[in-house]
């Protein structure tokens, strides 16, 4: 804090927050410690680069004001993030009932007889807050994040190299499936084939059998029977 007998300044040195392309804000905050009206008026060595609202002003008897200092975006960070701006702060004792509107640079200047006091700001650049890294739950105390990192890295790699191990050894199941699936319904479409045509004879020889006999059944006819159904009955199992 510095401290005069007309204002007290707070903070004594602007710091800013720096970041590329970011117009980025800081304050003080300036205390009547008198019965008087003091004025006051900031100047700074850089008047483009920062804008100050309010730039002038009244502080009442024992009073507070804020300021606030607004630094326009910036394109490129300056070397070694090492700032020279710099600011003024001039105050003065003003008659009661002063207005803003009412303060004139002849305030100021100490020629004029009034009791004027001045107070040097400087400017720094600070790193904007960084949130430390989160830690991995369950790490052990001393062990080292790199070779959690590894061993997460090995354990990826083998689960990689196993699923496509897997699924060649499901494709080669899915194909001995589906060509046995196939075979058998090869089978079952020769083995309908097959009664099918045994049928076919079958009634052949019945209606031959019973023109020859007039209607009677032969004993050859009988045991020809006998072995389709023992052929069908294999074919069928």
């Amino acid at each position: 804090m510095s401290t005069g007998e007309l204002l007290s300044v707070e903070p004594q040195e602007l710091e800013f927050p720096f970041e590329l392309k970011k117009q980025i804000s800081c304050s003080m905050q300036l205390t009547n410690k008198t019965n008087n009206h003091v004025a006051f008026k900031v100047k700074t060595t850089n008047p483009k680069k920062y804008c100050v609202r309010p730039n002038t002003g009244v502080v009442l008897p024992y009073a507070s004001c804020d300021v606030i200092v607004t630094m326009q975006a910036q394109k490129e960070a300056p070397p070694d993030m090492q700032c020279k701006d710099k600011f003024l702060l001039q105050s003065a004792v003003a008659t009661p009932g002063i207005s803003p509107k009412d303060i004139t640079p002849e305030l100021f200047s100490k020629d004029s007889g009034n009791q004027v006091e001045e107070c040097k700001l400087k400017v720094n650049y600070v790193s904007p807050h960084q949130p430390p890294s989160p830690v991995r739950e369950g790490s052990e105390e001393g062990s080292s994040p790199r070779a959690s990192i590894s061993d997460n890295v090995t354990v990826n790699t083998n689960d990689s190299s196993s699923v496509p191990r897997g699924f060649a050894e499901s494709n080669e199941k899915l194909s001995e499936t589906r060509s046995l699936i196939s075979r058998l319904t090869e089978e079952k479409n020769s083995a309908v084939q097959q009664k099918n045509k045994l049928h076919q004879e079958l009634e052949l020889l019945r209606r031959q059998g019973n023109k020859t006999s007039g209607g009677g059944v032969s004993l050859i006819t009988v045991l020809f029977i006998g072995l389709l159904g023992i052929i069908l009955g294999y074919y069928l199992k």
